[in-house]
């Protein structure tokens, strides 16, 4: 889905969020399975009733530094 958007009209966009994340990469299923793998585990049986974004960082960095200022 990722890389549909990547080369959509959104692309440019979606470049300037990538590049502004905390690795600099589009998301892989292994980085969201890690995540469903330590949620379901035993290390995280006192987590409930909470949202785990996994985005590298995306919605933190567009809220402290839009991608408009990226792409200038």
């Amino acid at each position: 889905m990722g890389q549909l958007e990547l080369k959509g009209p959104s692309g440019v966009f979606m470049h300037a969020m990538i590049y502004g994340s905390g690795i600099g990469r589009i998301g892989t299923p292994s980085d969201i399975s890690n995540a469903v793998s330590f949620l379901l585990s035993g290390e995280a049986s006192f987590i409930t009733g909470t949202d785990l974004l996994i985005d590298c960082g995306v919605v933190g960095s567009i809220t402290t530094n839009p991608p408009q200022r990226l792409l200038n």
